[in-house]
């Protein structure tokens, strides 16, 4: 049984009650957002929470055991402080979430219901709705190393051990023929195709500060996986970093690097248990048996 705080406790016994849910938003770049369902603004926590986005919880759900739990939080896009840039650019992914429950008459009468973070955000036509991760969703993230053929190293990280600065290139941009494409000038020659499946940073422009990863480059063009948050304007510059398709040859040929490769080359694949057993039938040639 959770033990309530005396304040809340005799609040709830009481014959009316008077309460609503707080939402508060701690994004990974230090910004903290405050949303409600009441129809009033509320100061929680030292935290304005505002009533104008229109906000609501969807049905929330609490499992046993490691089982993830959690729910979906609706709203519309209009809320004061939440843009659909910042959401494209990812600014709320990730980002911490507490889930009040608070006697709107005396917002110091609350109750914490959940922490959890904010998962999938999914856009429905001029509002957006986003899920809401328990903490034991944390339990479902990857640990350790993975045993494959490829590397599973980030490029210049410190098992990759390659200096990225000789492969990085700052550049500005001159065009954008589509949405996701960029016609770009490099401040130095560079080969055909070195910066596909690399990264890129905005040094300025709109999107100063946010990263996006590049899908292709094919001489003076930059194709993304996704187009950027916010307006891109002839002039923007940027720094790209190499790209690494996690194979041992580009890793021994391009970067000479072979000796810290983090992946396993040798491992048999699917094919070896497939392949006939050396001096077997005749026949188990792969053809076909009905000839």
């Amino acid at each position: 049984m959770r033990d309530l705080p005396a304040a809340f406790a005799a609040h709830l016994s009481g014959g009316v009650t008077t309460l609503c849910r707080c939402w508060t938003l701690r994004r990974r770049d230090g910004v903290t957002l405050g949303f409600t369902d009441h129809d009033r603004d509320l100061t929680v926590g030292g935290v304005l929470h505002e009533a104008r986005s229109g906000l609501e919880a969807a049905e929330a759900s609490a499992e046993s055991g490691f089982a993830v739990s959690g729910g979906d939080v609706a709203g519309a896009l209009s809320a004061l402080g939440l843009t659909e840039a910042d959401i494209l650019g990812g600014l709320y992914d990730g980002a911490a979430i507490e889930t009040w429950l608070v006697d709107w008459a005396e917002p110091d009468t609350r109750l914490l219901l959940d922490l959890g973070t904010i998962g999938e955000v999914r856009r429905e036509g001029d509002a957006f709705v986003a899920e809401v991760r328990g903490l034991a969703a944390r339990l479902d993230v990857p640990m350790g190393r993975s045993y494959r053929a490829t590397c599973d190293a980030e490029f210049g990280d410190r098992r990759c051990r390659v200096a990225p600065g000789p492969w990085q290139a700052a550049g500005r941009v001159s065009g954008q023929p589509e949405d996701a494409t960029l016609s770009v000038s490099l401040a130095r020659a560079v080969p055909e195709g070195l910066f596909s499946a690399g990264r890129l940073v905005w040094t300025g422009g709109a999107n100063a500060g946010a990263a996006a990863d590049v899908r292709l480059h094919m001489g003076d063009l930059l194709e993304l996986w996704e187009r950027p948050a916010r307006p891109v304007a002839g002039g923007d510059t940027f720094t790209l970093t190499a790209g690494c398709d996690k194979r041992l040859a580009t890793c021994r040929d391009r970067f000479a690097n072979a000796a810290n490769f983090q992946g396993f080359p040798h491992m048999p694949g699917n094919d070896a248990v497939m392949r006939a057993v050396p001096g077997s039938a005749p026949n188990l040639d792969g053809g076909s048996y009905f000839r």
